[in-house]
């Protein structure tokens, strides 16, 4: 099998790898990598420096992919499927790709801030940065509620990069500022993520792993 991806389940950008592999059934076989095991850090920096994740391995064409948005379109060149997460039409794919970059700049990473600061020392706890990262997200959801009035999924009528990215956002981002009380039309959104049988299978992997989730 030509494709490897390196990846743990509970990490939200894997997700968002994960759900663009199920959606087009493509083959590919897992690598889960503990970063708190010394050797298991170690031989993952080897292949990919940075020692982040999801990256995937292409042994077929020599090829290592880091980084969520990039693996899902090189999978879309390389690898195509019957569900056309970046779409062939420019003016559609360009619009993909900024709601792409949205979700993963102003609501994923945001959550990541308020998430990250949980497991800092008591003496090392960012309050200010916390509340601008929660006061973003407010503007993300506010932002998302106007756009989605009229939409399906996030970029129109079909399923694309976008919604692989809104799923493991908003799913985490619920944890640490719930919007379902507030914004009908982005919980009308998130609900038909949970529905996606893509997602579903995605988060029934993740299970076991939920209670590492910083509280």
């Amino acid at each position: 099998m030509p494709l490897k991806l390196y990846y743990h389940p509970l990490s939200s950008y894997c997700h968002k790898v994960l759900i663009a592999l199920y959606e087009n059934g493509t083959p590919f076989e897992t690598q889960l990598v503990n970063l708190g095991d010394a050797k298991e850090r170690a031989d993952f920096v080897k292949l990919w420096p940075i020692g982040k994740f999801p990256v995937i391995r292409d042994q077929g064409r020599g090829q290592t992919i880091p980084e969520s948005s990039p693996i899902i379109e090189y999978l879309a060149r390389h690898y195509p499927g019957p569900v056309p997460l970046v779409p062939p039409d420019a003016e559609l794919a360009w619009q993909v790709r900024s709601r792409d970059r949205f979700l993963d700049l102003y609501v994923h990473m945001e959550m990541q801030k308020v998430v990250g600061d949980r497991l800092r020392p008591a003496d090392s706890k960012d309050p200010f940065g916390v509340k601008q990262a929660r006061d973003r997200i407010a503007t993300c959801y506010d932002m998302l509620e106007h756009d989605l009035a009229s939409k399906t999924w996030m970029a129109g009528d079909t399923f694309t990069m976008a919604d692989c990215s809104a799923a493991p956002a908003l799913f985490y981002a619920n944890k640490v500022q719930p919007f379902e009380a507030t914004h009908p039309n982005l919980k009308a959104y998130f609900g038909r993520l949970l529905e996606r049988p893509s997602y579903q299978r995605t988060l029934e992997e993740a299970k076991p792993y939920f209670h590492m989730f910083p509280k």
